[in-house]
């Protein structure tokens, strides 16, 4: 076992300071990564919304999967170093991948800026993912595990600490990367052909777990390194099935009871190895409530940032965009730790209360599920400012004049009237099999009847014109525009057709007296150009929109002025959002203070608990409960669709509150152990006996639970 005297930095092994480093730049590497992927299916592959969610969110739960393979390798094979060197290696070649499967002309031999065997590039990108996640979640539960081995007994306090800092580099690294990589994304490069510059985005993560590596490997020479100790798994494996066929063998009344079921081994296993596999399996009993807190901490990214998208994002002189409130957490998660850690935890100690890892963890899943009510009552606030949309059968209508006659429209129970270009202020909603007749006339001329199928549950526009001009257009927005953008469309009121550009996207061939499609745009004012041949060259073809909001939708008429030239009138379709996103800090609060509670003391409470040989065994336990996480929400997102999105927010907290309750009552029956103790205890034993084995293990981990 080769054992260097580590050298201190201020009661700190300096052997941290490589480990710290590295994870940094290894989580910059993974979120940044992560935070292009949808994009990149998206945009470059072309794949469509919900083929890039599936993929995304199986890479996520591949990521925490693939931990037990990493912890396997680590304590029965190569050892943490090893491995993590190794599997880092491996982690670099994938980012190196995926970066190169995002370089346009790698199949565009015909400088036309698209490639030509978009197959190549899907290929390609699924081994670099496929590698990165046996790269991330290989070493994920070793770098841990290793940092809490670099102590010595004694140190409780700076190991605790230790998984504090740990855990405020992941989210540093984080925070930076989804800043820093959609701004390289929106770059334009290419050798031929200038695109969106994927390779540039994904290759500086890249270049970021290279450098971790070497840092990591920089390091060699300061770290304590443990030898494995064999397949640990598999005398685990063997044990515990030995102990059961045992227990089912003598269960007549002939045999007395054991304390314990794993007493049942004691024929044929030793002592030690059956009291290290109690303190695994009491640990890994905890688990079993945990997932919960996850399935509802990773909805930050979906759920959130959607509920987002219905808000205002105008805070003070500064506009965010929906999905940029993620950042949220981790900006609170670089402030809290350190104040949590330097400030809270010290004042409940002097109180005199003892607050044990577990209490620790209770409290976090109490206020996670707090920040869901949060969000319920903040979602009952956005939907009383939201537009009605026609349920299944019914259908909307609203009627805009565009020609230069007063109309008066005749609707099953009820009678429009409307000036020349003017709408009626709101959608009128019929029932569809109620909707019998409708007839329009205007002063002096003859009725005519409207024939068209309305849609079910759909929104349409009744555009009139003159006596018997008419034309009906179905909206096709049956929801707040997404992502909190503005839909914009246009009416041709002249006789020709015209085209339309407004900041990038064509409205092509809008046809006299008709509407174009909506198109989306983010906040701000917009400048569009109108190509029309009816109009004097002298006139001007540019026009500007108002200042467009978030989540609203206009239509705008483009009609002959007095003098020969366009203008153009607009026309609210949805009102734009009004309930403003400052509103979601609060559950973001309570999230990050549940998250800060729980994921860093179950860290450290993974490695305390854990037997020197399992201690990365039992930190890919921890994560593998965040995999469970992903999946519940990948199932509940699937199987129950909830009519209103604040009773799914509850429907959250009152799982996670039952599921906090009967993890307390599971917590009061646990008794905390120190491994290092117990395992000098069979030392002394063994020397008693004149056995006398050399064991690297005796006094390496201390742990306390009771002076924390």
């Amino acid at each position: 076992m080769g054992m260097s005297k580590s050298r201190g930095c201020f009661g700190y092994p300096l052997s941290i300071l490589f480990i710290v480093v590295n994870e940094f730049c290894e989580r910059f590497s993974y979120y940044g990564m992560r935070a292009l992927l949808v994009l990149y299916f998206r945009n470059f592959l072309a794949w469509d919304d919900d083929l890039s969610t599936a993929v995304y969110h199986t890479f996520v739960a591949l990521c925490y999967l693939t931990p037990i393979l990493g912890a396997l390798i680590a304590d029965s094979w190569l050892g943490k170093f090893k491995t993590i060197v190794s599997l880092s290696i491996v982690y670099t070649i994938g980012q190196a991948v995926i970066s190169v499967s995002s370089i346009n002309d790698l199949t565009d031999h015909d400088h036309d800026g698209t490639p030509n065997s978009l197959p190549v590039h899907v290929a390609l990108s699924m081994i670099g993912l496929a590698l990165i996640a046996l790269g991330t979640g290989g070493i994920k539960p070793c770098v841990s595990a290793f940092g809490g081995d670099q102590f010595e007994e004694g140190q409780e306090k700076q190991r605790n600490r230790f998984f504090s800092i740990f855990y405020l580099a992941i989210n540093a690294g984080s925070l930076i990367s989804t800043i820093v990589t959609p701004i390289l994304r929106v770059q334009q490069c290419g050798i031929h052909s200038q695109q969106a510059c994927y390779p540039l985005a994904f290759g500086v993560p890249a270049a970021l777990m290279a450098v971790a590596l070497i840092v990591f490997v920089l390091g060699s020479r300061m770290y304590k390194k443990f030898q494995p100790q064999g397949n640990i798994m598999g005398k685990v494996a063997k044990c515990i099935g030995f102990a059961i066929k045992n227990r089912f063998r003598h269960r007549s009344k002939a045999y007395p009871k054991r304390e314990h079921w794993l007493d049942w081994a004691k024929e044929k296993y030793d002592e030690r190895l059956i009291s290290q596999i109690k303190m695994v399996t009491r640990v890994m009993f905890l688990y079993i409530p945990l997932p919960m807190f996850w399935a509802l901490f990773d909805q930050q990214g979906s759920r959130w940032t959607l509920q987002a998208t219905t808000m205002s994002g105008k805070i003070g002189t500064i506009e965010i965009q929906p999905d940029q409130m993620q950042t949220v957490n981790a900006i609170l998660i670089v402030i809290m730790v350190p104040i949590v850690d330097a400030v809270v935890y010290p004042l409940i100690a002097k109180c005199g209360l003892n607050f044990t890892s577990l209490k620790k963890m209770t409290v976090g899943m109490f206020l996670a599920s707090m920040a869901f009510v949060a969000a319920a009552v903040v979602q009952l606030e956005i939907d009383k400012t939201l537009p009605v949309f026609p349920g299944g059968n019914q259908v909307q209508i609203k009627v805009l004049n565009i020609g230069n006659h007063n109309m008066t429209v005749y609707f099953p129970g009820e009678t429009v009237t409307l000036g020349q270009m003017s709408q009626t202020n709101n959608f009128m909603t019929f029932e569809a099999d109620k909707l019998t007749s409708i007839n329009l006339t205007s002063p002096g001329s003859p009725v005519t009847a409207v024939t068209h199928r309305f849609e079910q549950g759909h929104r349409h526009t009744l555009l009139v014109w003159g006596p018997e001009q008419y034309r009906v257009v179905k909206d096709g927005l049956n929801q707040k525009p997404e992502k909190g953008e503005n839909g914009i469309r246009f009416v041709n009121t002249l006789t020709e057709m015209v085209t339309i550009e407004m900041s990038g996207k064509l409205y092509e061939n809008v046809t006299s007296y008709n509407a174009s499609n909506y198109q989306f745009f983010p906040s701000g004012v917009k400048d569009f150009t109108i190509n029309s041949s009816e109009v004097a060259p002298s006139c001007s073809s540019g026009f500007k929109s108002s200042n467009l909001d978030f989540g609203s939708a206009y239509t705008y008429v483009i009609r002959k002025a007095g003098d020969g030239c366009l203008e153009v009138k607009e026309f609210e379709d949805i009102p734009p959002n009004t309930v403003n996103m400052a509103l979601q800090i609060p559950q973001y609060f309570l999230l990050t203070c549940g998250e800060v509670v729980f994921s860093v003391t179950g860290l450290e409470f993974s490695y305390s608990q854990a037997p020197s040989n399992m201690k990365s065994v039992l930190q890919a336990g921890w994560l593998l409960t965040v995999a469970v996480g992903n999946i519940i929400v990948l199932i509940v997102a699937g199987v129950g669709h909830f009519p209103e999105q604040w009773a799914e927010y509850i429907l959250f907290a009152s799982l996670l509150l039952v599921v906090c309750v009967i993890f307390a009552v599971m917590a009061r029956f646990y008794t905390y152990v120190n491994p290092a103790e117990i395992e000098a205890q069979f030392d002394e034993d063994e020397k008693k006996e004149g056995v006398g084995k050399d064991n690297p293990y005796a006094e390496v981990e201390p742990v306390s639970q009771t002076s924390m």
